[in-house]
């Protein structure tokens, strides 16, 4: 069979995955990361291990293709947004890669927010002024090292740096990716002289902008150790939201992608860029001619993690010796279950790595609320599901603020397997919700941008058509009533808090040195 692979480049792990002509999973990979926490409100990746777990899971699905008899006719790229990386004339990592969790530039987007020129930036560049921005990063660089700001030959994010890891080929971005920065003007195609001004860089020290569907080649040596004919044409591809939306076959009006990984994301398609007067929504391209808008959410299956971390570290249940992190999740989902909708009374807001959409406000923290002798573990954990959700919800709310309505959730991401996971999210937005066969929707949403490259695939709406659904989640109406009750004093309460949370990051010590944690996935 004639395969596509994708490489998705994600926060915690890099997955490969080689498809059919059909969008039938061929083989599998997954490479895992830890990401690094050295301090308060910073989130980073090492460079070298990220480039490293690219040509890995490449050489792992090129051999297990190989091993079934199968050829490769071409590789797509996929990579988070929002990251930031210090890069050599040559392309090579100056120092870590900063990722979109990263909040330190809390106090440089405030300013540009209390200046009045935040809704203008986003308006022209699709991307909410908020600490995951590159523009409010650099920002930051500018005010606290700008000698190593404006000495840096070339500042780049993971594609940039998974491209030249892979290829020969010269300092490129795609016009996802560039879309994502804060930087890049949607409407005129061009790097935007009020962001660059503001976070204190040339053009020349940004990429080239490209295409989604520009094709480069592998270096020899990437192409020998897969086994791969070194003109197998490789997609630069686009960024892992908008490829999510293609992977799962939320393409046509009205169908909404939600990814539930580390983070979350409501998507759904429209056919040229757009923002919204709220500036409550973001808008990424796909292609040229196919765009996104959405919101994202810091905070989704890495509640559960912390869940797991902070509630069931050292308490033994039966048959639970040896459980990985993984079984220990699907183990406090399955109490949660166990709990009625809402928790009995119990809120929580998920922001342990602040949050995103809608209000894009930076300092938001977590809490519960309503919190009584009663409840238990089981309680916490399902909360925390019900948050996350809600959340999503009100990103929902804002769609329908603007005259676009949904009648289909399709759901991607590693949370997807959960039952309580999908049927709190179709409650919650009161729609039904269809997941799709293969949890690597990014991927396969790569697999499928190259094959349009290639020409296979002229039509990206005919995506639909190949990616199989698993099962489908219709709402509970008791549940969706309840959760659409409790939906205001969830945003009443976030926005309520931010004061008290502000002083308590004035007055909170710092950590002790030494205490940096990594976070694995």
């Amino acid at each position: 069979m004639d395969v596509v692979i994708g490489i998705d480049t994600g926060t915690t792990a890099t997955k490969g995955v080689a498809t059919g002509p059909r969008g039938e999973v061929r083989a599998l990979t997954s490479v895992h990361y830890p990401l690094s926490v050295p301090g308060p409100g910073r989130a980073e990746l090492d460079p070298e291990q990220l480039t490293a777990a690219a040509v890995k899971a490449l050489v792992d699905v090129a051999t297990e293709c190989r091993d079934n008899g199968d050829r490769v006719i071409a590789i797509g790229l996929s990579g988070f947004l929002h990251a930031l990386v210090p890069m050599s004339a040559g392309s090579q990592p100056l120092g870590p890669l900063i990722t979109w969790a990263d909040g330190r530039s809390a106090e440089q987007c405030e300013r540009i927010v209390a200046e009045g020129r935040a809704k203008t930036l986003q308006a022209r560049t699709g991307t909410p002024v908020h600490p995951m921005s590159p523009l409010t990063k650099l920002a930051w660089w500018a005010e606290n090292d700008a000698e190593t700001l404006r000495g840096t030959p070339r500042w780049g994010g993971v594609k940039e740096l998974i491209v030249a890891a892979l290829t020969d080929a010269p300092f490129q971005v795609d016009l996802s990716i560039a879309s994502g920065t804060g930087l890049y003007d949607i409407h005129s195609r061009k790097w935007d002289d009020e962001a660059l001004e503001i976070a204190g860089v040339r053009a020349n020290q940004l990429a080239e902008v490209v295409p989604t569907t520009t094709t480069l080649r592998l270096r020899s040596d990437i192409a020998s150790a897969a086994g791969l004919d070194k003109d197998v044409p490789l997609v630069i591809g686009a960024a892992d939201g908008p490829l999510a939306n293609l992977g799962v076959g939320a393409t046509p009006p009205g169908v909404a992608a939600v990814s539930l990984g580390t983070s979350g994301a409501l998507r759904t398609v429209v056919d040229r860029p757009t923002t919204d007067a709220a500036g409550r929504l973001f808008c990424y391209a796909l292609t040229e001619d196919r765009w996104v808008i959405g919101g994202a959410v810091n905070n989704a299956g890495s509640v559960v993690r912390w869940a797991g971390e902070a509630f069931a570290a050292g308490f033994e249940r039966p048959g639970s010796e040896g459980e990985d992190a993984d079984e220990r999740d699907a183990a406090l989902l399955e109490e949660a279950a166990a709990v009625e909708a809402g928790s009995e009374g119990l809120l929580c807001l998920p922001y342990l790595l602040g949050e995103r959409a809608p209000w894009w406000r930076s300092g938001m923290r977590g809490a519960y609320l309503g919190l009584r002798r009663e409840h238990t573990r089981p309680h916490l954990v399902r909360a925390a599901v019900e948050g996350v959700c809600q959340q999503l919800a009100l990103v929902r709310d804002s769609f329908e603020a603007e005259g676009s309505s949904l009648t289909e959730i399709r759901a991607t991401g590693g949370a997807a397997a959960s039952e309580l996971w999908i049927q709190t999210l179709a409650s919650a937005m009161d729609l039904p919700v269809s997941v799709a066969d293969t949890p690597e929707g990014t991927a396969l949403g790569a697999c499928l941008l190259a094959r349009h490259a290639l020409g296979e695939l002229p039509d990206l709406g005919e995506a639909a058509a190949l990616v199989p659904i698993s099962r489908h989640t219709q709402p509970q109406p008791a549940d969706a009533a309840l959760y659409s009750k409790l939906r205001p004093l969830v945003e009443k309460s976030a926005l309520a808090v931010l004061d008290v949370v502000a002083e308590l990051d004035r007055i909170a010590p710092e950590p002790l040195p030494g205490t940096e944690k990594a976070v694995k996935s």
